[in-house]
């Protein structure tokens, strides 16, 4: 079985990487720091490349292509540390409403995604770490009160997909987060570009999204596609980090050698490699499931979260490493890719969630080959 990208899709990924390689260098990326928000003109040429709309169905304005074509992508935001709220609105926002939205609700929500007039977010956790079975938000009567806290892009977002209670039950629901009864607040992180808002609501109108009383399990099943498709940005990234310690490894001298000729520094590139290519394999595997095997997803989107997320925090800590000193000012790159890597590592769940997970899933699967 060839988990690779086809040629059509490495191509979208040769052309996602020009792009980038021209309108977000480290000084967009740093910018976008600075201003503790998200770059706009990067977000408008996305939806004009049609990115936005890569996989909303060609009724609601996107391109109608699947989900690995946004794998490919997603590994190129990564590679790139992009700054922009593109996986609350198409991995999450997006993808909830393809998932359970009605055709009311998708022709209001999705043609704006894909137009980049339009960002979503995705608001689960009521603080560090929380079951979902523990959620406290409540909807009675249409209305919303609860708060949100955190919720990666909150701060600009204009609509929200909400897991809350509903009678005995959990549903999820999509709310406007322009309208009253809705306030938010932006909290500090340690990826300034990618925002952070607590959201509080008292008495807002929500919107079903799917049935009454299916919200955990909508919930499971979008959160395990955010993971795959976050994985591929963590291996992005990843792959950046190796290439930059690489490079500054080449050129930079100490006692008449280059460093890269040191052991303990063949030792780091060589680990990051190896962390990567695991990373690597199981995201193909993540994109199968997703694309072609829902029953597989929660295997594969918990070995795909748990090694990218790895990978990543490794590799971009070695990094740091291997520029030395250097690599810790602000003024070198390196920063840039350890604060992604911390970021992503958390926005849908820490790595002990995943796995959990992941060995829940492996017992189901053990059990289910030994017919118990």
């Amino acid at each position: 079985m060839n988990f690779d990208f086809s040629e059509e899709q490495k191509l979208l990924k040769d052309q996602a990487r020009k792009v980038l390689d021209a309108r977000c260098t480290p000084a967009t990326v740093r910018a976008a720091l600075e201003r503790k928000r998200y770059d706009e003109p990067l977000w408008r040429a996305a939806a004009e490349l049609g990115w936005l709309g890569l996989a909303i169905p060609e009724s609601f304005g996107g391109a109608g292509l699947g989900r690995i074509e946004l794998c490919a992508l997603a590994e190129e935001l990564g590679r790139a540390c992009a700054p922009l709220p593109f996986a609350s609105t198409l991995y999450a926002a997006a993808e909830a409403l393809r998932l359970a939205g009605s055709k009311e609700q998708q022709e209001r929500w999705l043609p704006a995604f894909a137009a980049g007039e339009c960002i979503g977010a995705l608001a689960i956790s009521e603080g560090p770490g929380p079951a979902l079975e523990s959620i406290a938000a409540r909807v009675e009567h249409g209305q919303l009160s609860g708060v949100k806290i955190p919720v990666t892009d909150g701060d600009t977002a204009q609509v929200a997909v909400v897991l809350a209670r509903e009678g005995e039950g959990f549903s999820l629901f999509l709310v406007d987060l322009t309208q009253p009864g809705v306030a938010r607040r932006t909290l500090s992180s340690v990826d300034p570009s990618r925002g952070v808002a607590r959201l509080e609501f008292s008495g807002a109108r929500a919107e079903h999204l799917g049935e009454p009383g299916q919200g955990i399990a909508l919930t499971r099943r979008v959160l395990d596609g955010m993971a795959v498709l976050l994985a591929f940005e963590q291996l992005g990234g990843a792959a950046r980090c190796l290439e930059m310690a690489r490079e500054y490894a080449l050129q930079r001298h100490a006692f008449g050698r280059t460093i890269a000729s040191y052991q303990a520094i063949k030792h780091k590139l060589a680990h990051m490699y190896i962390n990567n290519e695991l990373a690597r394999s199981n995201a193909y595997y993540g994109a199968w499931a997703l694309e072609s095997a829902p029953e597989e997803l929660p295997l594969a989107a918990a070995a795909a979260r748990v090694a990218a997320s790895t990978a990543y925090w490794f590799a971009s800590k070695e990094n740091l490493q291997t520029h030395g000193g250097m690599g810790y000012t602000w003024e070198a790159d390196c920063h840039l890719y350890y604060r992604r890597a911390r970021q992503l590592q958390l926005v849908v769940g820490a790595p002990r969630v995943w796995k959990e997970q992941l060995t829940a899933a492996l017992e189901r699967s053990a059990a289910n080959s030994m017919g118990v």
